[in-house]
This record gives structure tokens, sequence and C-alpha cells, in this order.
């Protein structure tokens, strides 16, 4: 996934993973770091969300970047800040929601999930002809060797990579529900 998609993502995901883990959340007042909550989606951000978007960085970092500026510019260090701060990402909205959860703030648990989509959608209605081709930064601005991302090793990569992420998220949502 391209690299500011995986910061919104991911902490949509991590205040979407606190709203699942409400009822354990509301019976528990210990510290949040070391609660199952916290390890379950510490797991997901480390074995789902870092390997997919890694996954972009490393193999189509033109892609990644949205065509924004050459891959090959970036120096590696960048790339891996960049996407473990990605991954980063979960526990931080995981966090800022249970503490909106234990406040009784329903509208700001709301407002936690919901705003990082509506950006998501917006960039992605903005980027959307970027996102939907394969190429490197250099065929894209000037036009040529441009093909379909349906038709490219990129677009069997999302796939995957969507189909991991649902996955993941289907299997953190039942773990964060399950009675410890």
């Amino acid at each position: 996934m391209p690299i500011p998609f995986a910061f919104l993502l991911a902490f949509a995901l991590g205040a979407a993973f606190a709203r699942a883990a409400e009822r354990e959340i509301a019976r528990t007042e210990g510290p949040l770091v070391t609660s199952r909550p916290m390890a379950i989606v510490l797991g997901f951000a480390a074995l789902v969300l870092l390997p997919v978007a890694a996954y972009f960085a490393a193999f189509h970092g033109d892609w990644a970047y949205l065509y924004l500026m050459p891959w090959q510019r970036i120096p590696s260090a960048v790339d891996l800040m960049l996407v473990v701060a990605a991954a980063g990402c979960v526990p931080a909205g995981f966090v800022a929601t249970v503490l909106a959860i234990r406040a009784r703030r329903a509208q700001a648990v709301t407002t936690l999930i919901g705003t990082p989509v509506a950006l998501a959608v917006v960039l992605g209605l903005v980027c959307a002809k970027r996102l939907a081709v394969s190429a490197s930064a250099a065929q894209y601005a000037g036009g040529f060797g441009v093909e379909p991302i349906a038709a490219s090793a990129l677009g069997k990569g999302v796939l995957w990579g969507m189909l991991a992420l649902v996955a993941g998220v289907v299997w953190t949502v039942r773990a964060l529900r399950a009675s410890p």
C-alpha cells in the first residue's frame, strides 16, 4: 500500500481494534501496555501491517510514494523509518481510542476511526489515476511504459496484500472479542 495510506489505515485499524476490545477494556483498569488486547494489536502491527507496507516500499517504491519522487533517490533507511512508523500507528490509534473509551467519549471514538478513513478515501479519489497504474516515476512523469495495475506484478501484490490485511483484521477482531 502507498505510504500515506499506510499511516491512515493503520491508525484507523488501531482505533477500530480498541472498539472491538471495548468489553475487555471496560473490565480492566490496569496498565494498557501490558494488557492482552495490546499484545494482540502489536502482533497485528508487526506480523501483518508491517510486512504488507514493507513489501510495497521495497518492491514497488515509486507506486508506494505515489510517483511523487523517484524511489531510487530515497535512502532505504527512510523507507524503513516510514514503514515502521506506519506500523506504529496501529498501537497509537489503539491507545488513543482506549483513552477515549475509558473517558466514555463516544464521539471521540467515532472521530478517531472515521477521520483517517475519510482522509484515505479523499486521498484515494485525488490519487486514483496514480493508484491505478504500475510504472517507474520517470515512466509515469513521461507518460510511457505505464501499464494498468491489474496487468502487472504490482496488481498481484496489491491483491495478496489486501487479502493478508483482511485475514489479519478478521483474526485480530476475533481474538480481541474472545474472552481472556
